[in-house]
């Protein structure tokens, strides 16, 4: 079972997004609400449709998180017309948003993870062993099989320095999660991680998601950012 919150931009019509917002554990769908993510997005005047979305954690755990969200929400997202579609996770919603990129990478313009769980800590610690997520042996991993699907998905993007779905990265800098924040920054462009202070809660995830939110992430496709052609100029 998937619960559902829909937040509609302001206006009508145009070139509209579909932002889906996906809930760490523990976390209920309307926090996103209470936390002002939605309002975030609206108050910039961005013509980008939200739906939040809390999947069951037996989805998580039986790796069939992708078929409940493509089958739940973004099948009948596309049905009404929204050929721009987004995630945005939170902790444990990051895993969520990457087994959904590696099962149905097309269907996505990009994704935003913010404070990702990117494994265990028994598996955090094999990707740093390994000297990040491009030399990771997924194949002699003790990693869970959702947990190998998504890096392996994870990895294979990074490698081939895939340009779509674009990916954007956020995390506080003193998060428990940090060690693996930083294996993933690490193979990430700069203009595509943000930073801030603070640890694996909602007042670093608001300041995370505004820092995203001024890198212009929902521009159309072949548009680069400021901070993309300040990368380009300096060679990054």
């Amino acid at each position: 079972m998937i619960t559902q919150i829909l937040h509609k931009a302001p206006g009508a019509g145009g070139d509209r997004v579909l932002l889906v917002m996906l809930p760490g554990a523990g976390i209920k769908a309307s926090a996103f609400v209470e936390h002002g993510m939605a309002d975030a997005v609206h108050a910039r005047g961005l013509a980008v449709d939200i739906i939040i979305a809390q999947p069951d954690l037996d989805l998580y755990l039986d790796g069939d998180v992708a078929a409940a969200l493509h089958r739940a929400v973004v099948e009948p997202a596309r049905a009404q017309g929204y050929a721009r579609v987004w995630l945005l996770g939170i902790s444990l919603g990051c895993m969520g948003a990457l087994l959904y990129a590696s099962a149905h990478a097309a269907a996505l313009e990009g994704m935003v993870l913010l404070a990702p769980f990117l494994g265990t800590k028994g598996t955090v610690a094999e990707l740093g062993r390994a000297g990040g997520l491009a030399a990771w042996p997924a194949a002699r991993s003790a990693a869970t099989a959702p947990e190998q699907r998504m890096l392996v998905w994870l990895r294979d993007f990074l490698v081939q320095r895939a340009v779509s779905p674009a990916l954007y990265l956020g995390y506080g800098r003193e998060d428990r999660f940090a060690r693996g924040h930083r294996l993933l920054a690490d193979a990430l462009p700069a203009a595509r991680v943000v930073t801030a202070a603070g640890g694996h809660d909602w007042d670093t995830w608001r300041t995370l998601w505004r820092l995203v939110l001024d890198t212009s992430p929902f521009l159309p496709a072949g548009e680069a950012t400021a901070a993309e052609l300040d990368d380009a100029a300096h060679g990054e």
